[in-house]
């Protein structure tokens, strides 16, 4: 990893660097939620979590939320990284075990009230039934669709990383692209900008080609550069699944060479975003209000996404990275895992 291009890719990005005031204390209070549900971890391993800052990257993401949410969505986000520690392991994952486990996710997330599944208890269900009340409580059916359509793409895109790590498929550089734009769990962080604004966007809106270009385009962003940050752990891990190993592996050229290749289509890519920002049409003044909102949260997850990865103890190294987790926190039928993205 090279960190004098990483903060020179950080210098470049145009969008400007916010974090709600809530940050610190919202921290806080994570650490004390997340010790009040009994997880298999010791000390060092609750503390390696609370390293992580999700309270901080969730308060870059949105930097306007009120306090209260902003817990919700560090809880959730911490939720995520707990379920991807467990299925972003090395080569040899077992498959069935994280099929299972994200079938249970989505059964849960489905019922009301959230039903159970064999696969899919212990502590990490209660904390997701927990952090799902307030939205599912607040929002209605045609947002909690889209947000349960979000998280099963999430979770295809985890199946499908599994299933290729299991007989040591490396991805295609096209596939990869498409590939990461399910495990970024990105388009469940855009769900979460109408859920802070309570201005859920009307589905042609939120469904027009441009609307979902500029979502792509930016998921693009933010999941290309948290491949650079991780790539020393991704070399171990991954089994080929970060951009630059699939750059690497096409092209038939050194990791080096497909790092700078890599930065190279990033700022690419940035200059593309801009573009397509211009290019949104007013949709008339009832409309561009929340609308705008959301794609300034969408452009907000790139910047965010870059300042959190740079300055959170997550991706501190290649091996038992501060932050995450090494033992898995779901009951002893499914596997541990090693650190993940």
């Amino acid at each position: 990893m090279d960190s004098d291009v990483l903060r020179a890719m950080q210098a470049d990005c145009p969008i400007p660097s916010r974090i709600s005031p809530h940050a610190a204390a919202v921290q806080d209070w994570l650490n004390g939620w997340l010790r009040g549900f009994a997880l298999p971890l010791d000390l060092p391993d609750l503390e390696r979590l609370g390293h992580a800052d999700s309270a901080y990257y969730a308060s870059r993401l949105y930097p306007d939320a009120t306090r209260a949410d902003l817990q919700t969505i560090a809880a959730l986000f911490t939720w995520f990284f707990l379920l991807d520690d467990v299925c972003d392991g090395p080569p040899g994952a077992a498959a069935p075990d994280v099929r299972g486990l994200c079938d249970g996710v989505l059964h849960t997330l489905r019922h009301d009230p959230p039903g159970r599944h064999p696969a899919f208890a212990g502590p990490l269900r209660r904390m997701l039934v927990r952090v799902w009340q307030p939205p599912r409580l607040r929002m209605g059916p045609e947002w909690q669709a889209r947000f349960l359509d979000a998280v099963s793409h999430h979770v295809d895109g985890i199946l499908v990383e599994a299933a290729n790590k299991a007989v040591a498929r490396r991805p295609s550089v096209a596939d990869y692209v498409e590939l990461r734009r399910a495990t970024s769990a990105a388009y469940v962080a855009y769900a979460l900008i109408e859920f802070t604004t309570g201005t859920p966007l009307p589905a042609a809106v939120h469904h027009h080609p441009l609307v979902r270009e500029i979502a792509a385009t930016a998921n693009d962003l933010l999941s290309w550069f948290n491949d650079l940050v991780s790539l020393e752990r991704d070399t171990a891990t991954s089994g080929g699944h970060n951009l630059v190993l699939a750059v690497a592996h096409e092209e038939g050229v050194p990791v080096d060479v497909a790092f700078s290749a890599v930065v190279h289509r990033w700022r690419e890519t940035m200059c593309r975003f801009g573009e397509l920002r211009a290019a949104v049409p007013s949709f008339g003044p009832a409309i561009d209000g929340p609308l705008h909102r959301y794609l300034d949260g969408v452009a907000g997850s790139i910047r965010g996404t870059i300042d959190w990865s740079l300055e959170s103890a997550r991706y501190a190294g290649a091996s038992a990275t501060p932050g995450t987790i090494t033992r898995s926190p779901y009951p002893a039928a499914l596997p541990a895992s090693g650190p993940g993205a």
